[in-house]
C-alpha cells in the first residue's frame, strides 16, 4: 500500500510541475502523468542508486550539484521515452525534477 501511496503522491508532484511550468512541461492527456509517475519511480528505486553510487566522485567534487542534474537527466529521458509527456529544454527538465523533488516531499510529510 505504501508504493501505491508514493506513487499517487509522486504523480501529483508532477501534475503540479504541469501547472507551474505550462510551457516548458506538459502531460497530455492527464493521465499520462500516473504514467510518468510509475516509470520516474521505477527510476528512482531501480536505476538512479547505481548511477548515483558511480557518478559519487562528481558528486562530491561538486558539493551535490550534480545529483540535482542528474534528476534532470532522468526525467528528461522520461520525456523522450514516454508519448504524451513533453518537456522543451534541458534547463526546463532541471528545472521540473527540482519542483518535482520540493512538491514530493511537501506532500511526503502532509501525508
Amino acid at each position: 500500500m505504501k508504493i501505491i501511496w508514493h506513487w499517487l503522491i509522486l504523480s501529483i508532484a508532477i501534475f503540479v510541475t504541469t501547472y507551474v511550468l505550462p510551457g516548458t512541461i506538459s502531460a497530455n492527456p492527464s493521465y499520462i502523468v500516473l504514467v510518468v509517475g510509475a516509470c520516474l519511480m521505477f527510476v528512482n528505486f531501480v536505476i538512479k542508486p547505481v548511477i548515483s553510487l558511480l557518478t559519487l566522485p562528481i558528486n562530491i567534487l561538486t558539493l551535490g550539484i550534480f545529483g540535482i542534474i542528474l534528476n534532470g537527466a532522468f526525467f528528461w529521458l522520461l520525456a523522450s521515452a514516454i508519448p504524451g509527456f513533453h518537456i522543451a529544454t534541458f534547463s526546463g527538465a532541471v528545472i521540473g525534477a527540482f519542483i518535482v523533488s520540493v512538491v514530493n516531499w511537501i506532500l511526503e510529510r502532509i501525508f
